[in-house]
């Protein structure tokens, strides 16, 4: 049976290039809003933190109905961090949107997600969007596009694909740069014509693969995935197994079904083949598990999602400040929420050690746990987080492995020297380099994940905010040899108290300072950096004596330099392997693991003998 009735497609594409502004466009024409309802830019990006930084985290399911069809939509995170949220939800879909700047052309992630669409050979529509920008270079990226589907071995199908402008921003496309530039029913129409519709048989036994987990606090797990045979109703029994664990099987029963229509959950009693449902009142279900017909368990292949490259400790603050601020502190709080975080991330592994207070939380990249650290913090969470570390492997015959980076970076001319010489120093090799656009130059490199830790707040100082940087994990490789990631030392306040004017105008003569006057301080605490190698302590606590003879207005003349407020990233990018971050509800505060500056000393000199 072919349900000429539905199409299903997912929206993929670099970071940027505009796929929610899209799917906002195609849902406004479609009728989705009313004609005097007020509409937030970017409406798919639901949370917060996607709103703020102007990035997917989460895939979104939404579903427009056009010319009697009804289009599921899967708009997909463009970032590298969580491209296993990209991997698994294109088992829903039989095509997808692949969205290109048509300044910026095909970029890494574009690379990525498009193998991975070509891997289980969906049909593609590739739409050059933003080609109102006085840049765009539209006939070239088509171009680039179809060198990239060729280098990517695609099939003759997906090479004839049908490419469509548009502007989303300016809710118009065309499929020829000469059309007049109307609404977006050209896109619409190019996905019915070319997006191939859901094919099934309704009388087989039910196969459901679960592609996404959506987590409600009054409902728990919900399932979200297509049907691919047979149908489902409320109050079905059904087994649930699981490709790669064979010895799962577990009956339950289906309490609710939704399907999609705009930006809500519609309940059903029933859905058919090449529908795209949420189920709820499932416990244990999770992503990768098919539903099945109890007499016929069938499970669907599902391809495993790749590791994490990267971890981090998470533990129980337990500096002066410890409690003061945060609502849940506890190790008990901790563990709940890492664990409950694991329900919809796939990309995310937690592991207990053997402190009870010590957590290792391994993720995609520096981003991603930043992500999950910023919502946290929002949540009132109060604990400290250790630098990231990447993950090392073994190979066969013994050999260290660690993960490499494919980096790209588009910089303006004058900065190349400097950015080749940084990156060189991190392990990096420059394996291309070319002109892109007028007086910048586009470099290629292939450098350990390490080398990247830190970094990237360097290169946009040092490129003057002007460059852009994309990485790509690029598998394992031998181990590059020790890095040096920090040349400068740490501030460290010398005693507890609150910084005074006088005490940090001595200590801004040290180095760069981080907090300013009025800040509370503990022992151990990092305050700013200094400007040679090593840690210095500082005393920004120190008053001025009250018996010191001065003249009137002396005081007056004690001008502070700007403290540098760091963001949370910048401060994960700051902190050394002996420091921790402290993260609160309120403050972020770097710190040393060990306080006592004594018995710091004593750790340093073991380290340096052992």
């Amino acid at each position: 049976m072919i349900r000429e009735d539905v199409r299903n497609v997912a929206i993929i594409a670099h970071v940027d290039h505009g796929k929610t502004t899209l799917v906002d466009e195609l849902l406004k024409q479609s009728g989705v809003f009313r004609e005097n309802q007020e509409v937030a830019e970017r409406v798919m990006d639901s949370g917060d933190l996607e709103r703020e930084r102007g990035i997917t985290i989460l895939s979104k399911n939404t579903a427009v109905t056009y010319k009697g069809v009804k289009i599921n939509i899967v708009d997909t995170p463009g970032h590298a961090d969580f491209g296993g949220e990209v991997e698994r939800v294109l088992k829903m879909v039989n095509g997808v949107i692949l969205v290109v700047d048509a300044f910026e052309g095909p970029m890494p992630q574009t690379r990525f997600v498009l193998s991975k669409a070509l891997e289980l050979n969906l049909d593609v529509v590739v739409c050059i969007n933003k080609v109102d920008r006085p840049e765009a270079r539209p006939e070239e990226v088509v171009d680039e596009v179809l060198d990239l589907l060729l280098e990517l071995d695609a099939s003759e199908k997906q090479l004839d694909c049908p490419f469509v402008f548009a502007s989303a921003r300016d809710g118009w496309a065309v499929k020829d740069l000469s059309d007049e530039r109307v609404n977006m029913r050209p896109l619409l129409d190019t996905i019915l014509e070319s997006v191939p519709a859901p094919q099934g048989d309704p009388e087989a036994p039910l196969q459901l693969l679960v592609s996404t987990i959506d987590y409600n606090e009054y409902v728990g797990r919900i399932g979200v995935g297509k049907i691919d045979n047979g149908q489902l109703r409320v109050n079905q029994e059904v087994v649930i197994v699981n490709h790669h664990a064979p010895e799962k099987k577990l009956k339950v029963k289906v309490s609710s079904l939704f399907e999609f229509d705009g930006l809500s959950k519609v309940p059903v009693t029933e859905a058919n083949v090449g529908s795209i449902v949420a189920v709820s009142g499932i416990q244990g279900i999770h992503i990768g598990d098919t539903l099945c017909d109890p007499l016929a368990p069938a499970p669907i292949p599902f391809q495993k999602i790749s590791e994490p490259t990267i971890a981090m400790h998470f533990l129980v603050n337990d500096s002066p400040f410890a409690g003061q601020e945060g609502k849940y502190v506890t190790s008990r709080h901790l563990r709940d929420r890492l664990m409950r975080e694991l329900n919809t991330d796939v990309s995310l592994r937690v592991e207990e050690t053997d402190s009870p207070d010590n957590f290792k939380v391994s993720g995609r990249g520096e981003l991603h746990l930043s992500i999950l650290i910023e919502t946290m913090r929002r949540e009132g969470y109060e604990f400290a987080v250790s630098k990231a570390e990447v993950i090392y492997k073994r190979s066969a015959d013994g050999r260290l492995l660690e993960p490499m980076e494919r980096v790209y970076v588009d910089v303006p001319d004058e900065f190349s020297g400097t950015v080749i010489e940084k990156l060189s120093l991190r392990k990096g090799e420059l394996s291309n380099m070319r002109p892109f656009g007028e007086g910048r130059t586009r470099l290629e490199f292939m450098i350990p994940s390490r080398g990247l830790i830190g970094y990237r707040d360097e290169f946009m100082t040092d490129t003057k905010g002007t460059g852009i940087m994309n990485q790509l994990f690029d598998g394992y490789a031998s181990y590059k040899g020790d890095i040096h990631y920090r040349s400068n030392g740490s501030l460290i306040a010398f005693e507890t108290g609150e910084a005074v004017t006088y005490g940090l105008f001595n200590a801004q003569e040290r180095g760069l300072l981080f907090i300013g006057p009025g800040e509370r301080v503990y022992a151990g605490m990092v305050v700013g950096q200094t400007g040679k190698a090593e840690d210095i302590e500082v005393n920004v606590c120190k008053k001025k004596q009250l018996t010191n003879t001065r003249a009137s207005g002396s005081d007056d003349a004690l001008k502070l330099t700007p403290a540098k407020i760091m963001s949370l990233e910048q401060c994960m990018q700051f902190i050394d392997t002996d420091e921790l971050l402290e993260v609160t509800p309120t403050h972020l505060r770097i710190r040393k693991r060990i306080l006592d500056p004594t018995l710091r000393k004593r750790d340093m000199i073991r380290r340096r003998n052992s």
